[in-house]
């Protein structure tokens, strides 16, 4: 694994790279995720709340791509270490620290 992006730059939402960023997007989606729940909470039925999904993917990839593009080596080594050693994150913490010094929280 090499990139977190395809050859045309859109994100590839692998579990490594969904599991590298799962703070980054608990922090930037959180509204849409909010709303997404609440949305299934209140009509179980799925087809109710498609759109509510899809604004929290759009959420996802934007925020993937825009790590992506603005700490590219720090979230590819992280990604790496990711899929190499099957998500665990206690065997890439160093590639972790260095992802978020270089894309903190906002």
């Amino acid at each position: 694994m090499a990139s977190a992006v395809d050859a045309a730059g859109e994100p590839i939402p692998t579990s490594a790279v969904l599991t590298a960023a799962s703070k980054h997007i608990g922090v930037r989606c959180q509204p849409e995720n909010v709303a997404f729940l609440k949305c299934k909470k209140k009509d179980p039925n799925p087809e109710k709340c498609l759109h509510k999904g899809q604004e929290v993917t759009r959420c996802v990839l934007g925020l993937l791509k825009d790590l992506h593009q603005r700490c590219t080596k720090g979230m590819d080594d992280y990604v790496g270490c990711m899929y190499y050693h099957t998500n665990e994150f206690d065997l890439c913490r160093k590639e972790q620290q260095a992802f978020e010094k270089a894309c903190p929280l906002e």
